[in-house]
Order: C-alpha cells, then structure tokens, then sequence
C-alpha cells in the first residue's frame, strides 16, 4: 500500500508540473483574457456600483425623511406640551389674578359697609339723635327763655329809669315853667 500511496503522490506530482507547463505555454493567453475579462467586469462593476450607490441614496434618503418625519411628529408633541404648559401657566395666572381682584373687590365691599355703619351710627348719635337733640333743644329753649325774660325785664327796667328820667324832667320843665310863670305873675302884680 506503501507503494502504492508512493505513487500515487508521484502522480500527483507530474500532473501538477503537466498543468503548471501547460499553464506557463498559455500564460500570454491568460494574461490577455485577464483584462479583458477585468475590463468588461469593470464596466459592469461601475454599472453595478452606480447603481448601488443610487439604491443607497435612495434609501439612506428614505431613512433621513422618515427621522425627519419621525423628528416633526416628536417637535410637534414637545411644542404641544409646551404650549398646553404655558397655557395652563398663563390661565393659573388669570384665575389667580381674577381670585386677587375678587378678594380686594370683597375686602373693599366690607370696607365701605364699615365705614357706612359707622358713619350712620356717629350720624344718628351726635347729629340726628332725637333724644340728644330734644334735650338739646329743651335746654337752648330754656336758656332763650331765661335770656328773654332778663331781656324783658332789663328792658322794662330801661323804660322805667327812661320813664322817672323823662318825669323827672317833666318835673324840672315844669318847676322852671312854674318858676318863670310865678316871676312873671309876681312882677305883674306889682306893677298894678
């Protein structure tokens, strides 16, 4: 068996050195063929290739749509967020300043009963108090009572002091009346 494997690789042997000589006799051939085989693929291959990168760009254009797409739906979502936020930021304030306005509108309501009570109650006890006031009237017209009977009677002690004046010159007119009547009535007996 020895041999035999012995042999065969001997074989084995001269049949590559046959196909290496036989390919060294049609080397020029190959070597021919080889570009020309490698031209014709190297057209074909920039065809392929060309076409290869188009199905690329188109797809890779596909993909950069699709993100974009997907990139508005998600900008859409977060500026809807942001603007339900706001939204919601801008009608707390509205509702907080509308509270504000209600409270003061309240405050002030309850300010101006105050101040109108009071005012009504200073009012009735000091300027229209009828009880104050009868007694108040009661006393002025006691004291234009008082005033008026001392007026009465200053005055009728004026015209009494005007009176006993006025006899008291009547007095005197008439003494001296009397006086230059009697002189008078004297000289003329006299001189009958």
């Amino acid at each position: 068996k020895e041999t035999d494997s012995n042999n065969f690789g001997e074989l084995q042997a001269s049949e590559a050195m046959a196909t290496l000589a036989k390919l060294l006799s049609r080397s020029d051939f190959l070597e021919s063929q080889y570009y020309f085989r490698n031209r014709a693929v190297d057209s074909v291959r920039k065809f392929e290739n060309d076409a290869a990168v188009a199905i690329q760009s188109w797809f890779r254009g596909c993909q950069v749509r699709a993100y974009i797409r997907h990139l508005n739906r998600v900008v859409t979502i977060i500026q809807k967020w942001w603007r339900s936020y706001l939204g919601r930021k801008y009608y707390q304030l509205i509702v907080e300043a509308a509270y504000y306005t209600m409270k003061m509108n309240l405050y002030n309501e309850m300010a101006v009963r105050i101040q109108r009570r009071w005012r009504g109650f200073r009012i009735r006890k000091y300027c229209f108090n009828y009880y104050y006031l009868k007694e108040y009237l009661r006393a002025v017209s006691e004291t234009n009572d008082a005033i008026r009977e001392a007026l009465e009677e200053f005055a009728e002690m004026k015209e009494r002091e005007e009176r006993k004046i006025l006899l008291e010159l009547e007095e005197k007119q008439k003494d001296y009346q009397a006086r230059k009547t009697h002189y008078l009535l004297s000289t003329k007996q006299r001189k009958h």
